[in-house]
């Protein structure tokens, strides 16, 4: 009787789409996890059975956990960026404006939903946990709202006729992001027990943004 070689069964190969698709399903499971649970509070092996793989497969595409959390970080800023890129967008009929994206994110219905909200406010803790890959995947995250905030401040400013200055502005959007993620990190740390404040703080920074435009 005859043995079969390999080549007479050859191992089936993964495309660089199934691949890609695969890799897809492990960020989209862990982004959401890492969000609202942080990064320490799942192994692998949870992850790959929320992705519905697994333990194993992890490491085709991912050395480690936190590599995998240097691609959630970078997934979500972009996710979270191109929203934040509608306030820039000239050829948009129903463009928000700087003021309406603020109250979008200090929104409760924001504060309630980490796993799928701003990664600035949600993944602040771990990224100051972590090591420099993470926060610089971070970093750059912060960058890129500091350089939308910039760019939506300096179009309305050019609507109105007035001329903005640079270093001001990257002032004030410095300030603003600060103020929004802060606001929404305390909302979220007593909402279940003290509700009232925690509406109120979102309510109050809010009010403040608007009387400063």
């Amino acid at each position: 009787m005859l043995e079969r070689t390999e080549e007479d069964c050859p191992v089936p190969r993964i495309s660089e789409q199934d691949m890609a698709q695969t890799r897809r399903r492990i960020v989209d499971a862990a982004s959401p996890r890492f969000r609202t649970d942080g990064i320490d509070a799942i192994g692998i092996a949870a992850l790959m059975k929320d992705a519905g793989m697994t333990h194993g497969g992890f490491y085709n595409h991912f050395a480690s956990k936190d590599a995998l959390a240097v691609a959630v970080f970078e997934d979500a800023f972009a996710t979270s960026l191109a929203t934040l890129a509608r306030a820039t967008d000239e050829a948009d009929p129903e463009r928000p404006s700087l003021a309406e994206t603020v109250d979008a994110y200090l929104s409760p219905g924001h504060r309630d939903m980490p796993g799928g909200g701003c990664p600035s406010a949600a993944l602040v803790t771990d990224a100051g946990r972590h090591g420099p890959a993470i926060q610089a995947a971070y970093a750059e995250g912060v960058n890129g709202y500091i350089a939308g905030f910039d760019a939506a401040q300096q179009l309305e400013a050019t609507e109105r006729g007035e001329a903005l200055d640079p270093e001001a502005a990257r002032r004030r959007s410095i300030a603003l992001l600060s103020e929004i993620v802060g606001a929404i990190v305390l909302s979220r740390a007593i909402r279940l027990v003290d509700p009232d404040l925690s509406d109120e703080i979102l309510a109050v920074n809010r009010q403040r943004h608007h009387q400063e435009h």
